[in-house]
């Protein structure tokens, strides 16, 4: 990106989202972060704009989109997921708020073992999920419907869903791909400079694709 755009950033304080929002504001990039905890995300740059509450607050969606480029979503807690489809439920709120401020574009985290709208897992990762990533079952199931309204009822917007490997923080291993059957472990580092290439990348829009280290 040349011109500096201004980002929505859900999750600027999680594991991928810290790498992500520090990323786009070294290249002079505007940053407008929805955090639960502001401290967490104390003003370094006067180009970042901390807006506080949480998803599941009743917060103005509209104002929260308003003059924004591009949405990211980089979400998750395994609690409250596991009582509730905490993201979908905000995207039905968040998508029709876009519509309406003329924001086009939202990239949406999900994880590698969440089955995309239409398809299928491999066995090797269906067999991960039912088994060593079965705590985590609420957060694939609240994904897969966030991919199914996306696919259903928001395709006149330009969504893109990024199914992540993410395992661990620490130094980059690799520029991660897309792929649409490949998944790489892959440091929060890696999968936030992958979503902050990707959400520009227009022949990304509509996939829900995976992503691995070539």
């Amino acid at each position: 990106m040349v011109q500096p755009s201004t980002f929505l950033v859900l999750g600027a304080t999680g594991a991928t989202g810290k790498h992500f929002t520090a990323q786009a504001l070294a290249d002079g990039h505007r940053v407008r972060a929805l955090v639960r905890t502001p401290v967490k995300l104390a003003p370094n740059s006067e180009r970042l704009e901390v807006v506080h509450g949480s998803i599941t607050d009743p917060i103005d969606t509209d104002a929260l989109v308003a003059g924004v480029a591009y949405v990211v979503v980089m979400l998750g807690d395994k609690a409250l997921q596991r009582q509730a489809k905490i993201n979908s439920a905000f995207m039905r709120r968040l998508i029709p708020a876009m519509r309406r401020q003329g924001v086009r574009r939202i990239l949406y985290q999900a994880g590698g073992l969440s089955r995309p709208h239409g398809g299928r897992l491999s066995p090797s990762l269906w067999l991960i999920r039912n088994t060593i990533a079965r705590s985590f079952i609420g957060q694939h199931l609240d994904n897969e419907a966030v991919m199914a309204f996306l696919a259903t009822e928001a395709n006149d917007l330009e969504w893109i869903v990024h199914r992540a490997g993410i395992y661990s923080d620490g130094p980059s291993k690799g520029s991660l791909q897309r792929s649409k059957r490949n998944l790489s472990v892959a440091t929060f580092r890696d999968c936030a400079d992958y979503n902050y290439r990707t959400v520009t990348d227009s022949t990304a829009v509509h996939t829900a694709d995976l992503s691995h280290y070539e």
